[in-house]
């Protein structure tokens, strides 16, 4: 047996990405169209391992072997039948050279192609019986788990389940197919079908593949959340296929593939993959998109391991004593920050000029975010310094941990204590993938939670090797959080960590749903820190497409969708976006401590019209 981890195990872990086509790889690489692909594992083993190398290649978790259709029924038409165990054998040997010590095996098993109605004359415990030969030699050749993939008909994907519960206690990933109208061919609704094959614990997961392209799957895998808690899986095709001169090509490409992918992962999929039409080029981009962001949410330990020492932790200042900022949220006054970007220049003239005008108006600190979106700016600390320098206002300075090492990060933690800046808000960080440098390194060696507890520490006078230092450092630790997080449960779960590991204040995603955001202040209002809700005032309905769509954590109702849409002029738009930040801010002003308005584009009149600081006819 091999002593690779199970699936299970993985998905407790991370998102676990698995191979593309088989079958339309066979026939771009010369395979006749009506050939038994599965028979090519013994009579072209050299084409189908060369398949399966290219996807490990690419980065893959795990392969499917080439057995789909390797069952007695199917093998029959090509008069094959009797050669069902070896074909099957020699699916897994060819699959298992090819994965090595680090990437599983699926056994993947297709539906039977016996016509739905005939089942019933069959017998349900007959067509059980009909999978088993099939399971029985894969299990037997050591796959690391069965995958149940294009069921068309729930009847038959059950039977096949009990047959390998009947078989062995390998995990399963069931898989039905379905239309756009989240239907099967058989007009069976699939989200009746999956809460049903939810029902086993031997199905580790359950989810869709095949038939249609990423942008329906995703339409319907949202709905599949509602029915179980098991992980879920999406293996879409590249699109709908077409007919061109005789040959059918499917038209996603790599790129459009991976953007679907990141929405997969933000919406909760554990397993992703892909089917007919994908090829290794559209895994290598699915696993550049997902596995950085993946890694960014990978749960890390909430605090760093100090070692035994005998250091004297000190007593960390007040909130209150640590800014001006700390001050006023102390006690309980309403605070306004305006969010700004640095420059992608070393010119900070404008932007000084920017700030003076938010200071001038009545906000109380400048939130400078630290490469958003995975950007490559000026260096975020240098821009706060100048601002306060220049500007006689606080700044709120961003900290990612995706770019440096917990070493370099303690280093500028020090460094900002140093030169004076006073609040920093600690945020994980968007992947390099989302960004202009796609193929950057991320580092990730903590996330947000632990570098928390590293800079508590810091203000306690204790650095991460459990040294000790006279003179403690005095920073406002704020975090990031999201009210409208896909898995909501382990967003709360994760914003106790912060503030368990010492977080003062927190900073929300853009809120454009004051229902998320009020259902999320009550169920942490035991967490007792001050919350600023994020604004963001759209200036275009294609700006609130973009939120919508584009920015990870953020959602944008229909309706503010709909009602920016009707805006027909540029000024229109900029009008509309502002009224709705304005009405976003009253429904909850009794709610929140405060607010950090976003200038969209570097424009801070929007943001200080949005706030309330600025007549609209003045912009």
């Amino acid at each position: 047996m091999n002593s690779k981890p199970d699936l299970t195990t993985l998905l407790s872990k991370s998102v676990v990405l698995g191979d593309g086509a088989m079958g339309t790889m066979l026939y771009s690489k010369g395979a006749f169209i009506n050939t038994c692909f599965d028979e090519l594992n013994m009579t072209k083993p050299d084409i189908v391992k060369a398949i399966h190398d290219e996807y490990v290649a690419s980065g893959v978790d795990f392969l499917e072997t080439n057995t789909f259709g390797a069952n007695e029924i199917k093998l029959a038409k090509y008069g094959l039948a009797e050669k069902a165990e070896q074909i099957n054998i020699a699916g897994v040997e060819i699959a298992t050279q090819s994965a090595g010590d680090n990437v599983m095996v699926a056994g993947a098993i297709g539906p039977l192609g016996i016509d739905v109605g005939n089942y019933t004359a069959i017998g349900e415990k007959d067509v059980a019986k009909l999978f088993e030969p099939q399971i029985k030699t894969l299990a037997s050749a050591d796959v690391d788990f069965l995958m149940f993939e294009t069921f068309s008909h729930c009847d038959e994907l059950l039977a096949a389940i009990r047959a390998a519960i009947n078989c062995c206690d390998l995990p399963i990933v069931a898989q039905m197919t379905t239309n756009e109208n989240n239907e099967t061919i058989y007009g069976d609704k699939i989200i009746d079908s999956v809460a049903r094959i939810s029902e086993f614990d031997q199905v580790t997961a359950v989810g869709l593949n095949c038939a249609i392209g990423p942008a329906a799957m995703l339409s319907c895998i949202e709905k599949l959340r509602n029915v179980t808690d098991k992980p879920l899986s999406a293996q879409p095709n590249a699109g709908l296929p077409r007919n061109i001169d005789g040959r059918t090509l499917y038209m996603c490409n790599p790129e459009y593939m991976a953007e679907y992918a990141k929405r997969f992962f933000e919406k909760g999929v554990k397993i992703i993959g892909g089917c007919c039409g994908t090829t290794p080029a559209h895994t290598k981009e699915i696993v550049k998109a997902v596995r950085p962001m993946d890694k960014a949410m990978v749960e890390r330990p909430a605090t760093i391991e100090i070692v035994e020492q005998k250091a004297k932790r000190l007593t960390p200042q007040a909130m209150d004593k640590k800014s001006e900022l700390g001050k006023k949220l102390a006690a309980g006054e309403k605070v306004f920050m305006v969010e700004i970007s640095p420059p992608r220049g070393a010119d900070v003239s404008s932007l000084i000029e920017k700030v003076k005008l938010c200071k001038a108006s009545g906000i109380d600190a400048i939130n400078i975010p630290d490469g958003p979106r995975a950007s490559s700016r000026l260096s975020a600390m240098i821009t706060a310094i100048k601002i306060e320098q220049s500007c006689n206002i606080e700044t709120v300075l961003h900290f990612c941990c995706r770019d440096r090492n917990i070493i370099g990060m303690q280093s500028d933690l020090l460094g900002i204590g140093a030169i004076g800046l006073k609040n920093v808000l600690i945020i994980t960080g968007d992947p390099p993938k989302l960004g202009e440098y796609p193929d950057a390194t991320a580092v990730f060696d903590v996330d947000s939670i632990g570098l928390t507890k590293v800079l508590g520490d810091l203000n306690c006078g204790l650095d991460i090797a459990g040294n000790s230092f006279p003179q403690p450092i005095a920073i406002l630790t704020g975090v990031g959080a999201n009210p409208v997080a896909t898995d909501i449960g382990r967003e709360i779960d994760r914003y106790r960590q912060k503030i368990a590991a010492g977080a003062e204040f927190a900073i929300t995603q853009p809120v454009f749903d004051e229902q998320s955001l009020l259902k999320f202040l009550e169920a942490t209002k035991d967490c007792k820190v001050p919350v600023i809700a994020g604004i963001w005032p759209f200036t275009s309905f294609k700006n609130a497409e973009f939120m919508a769509n584009e920015v990870p954590g953020v959602v944008v109702p229909p309706k503010l969708l709909d009602k920016m849409s009707k805006a027909k002029t540029k000024t229109d738009g900029i009008k509309t976006g502002i009224e709705i930040a304005r009405d976003m801010l009253e429904k909850i002003n009794n709610s929140v401590a405060g607010f950090a308005v976003s200038a969209p584009f570097g424009n801070v009149k929007i943001a200080l019209a949005a706030a309330g600081k600025m007549e609209i006819k003045k912009l």
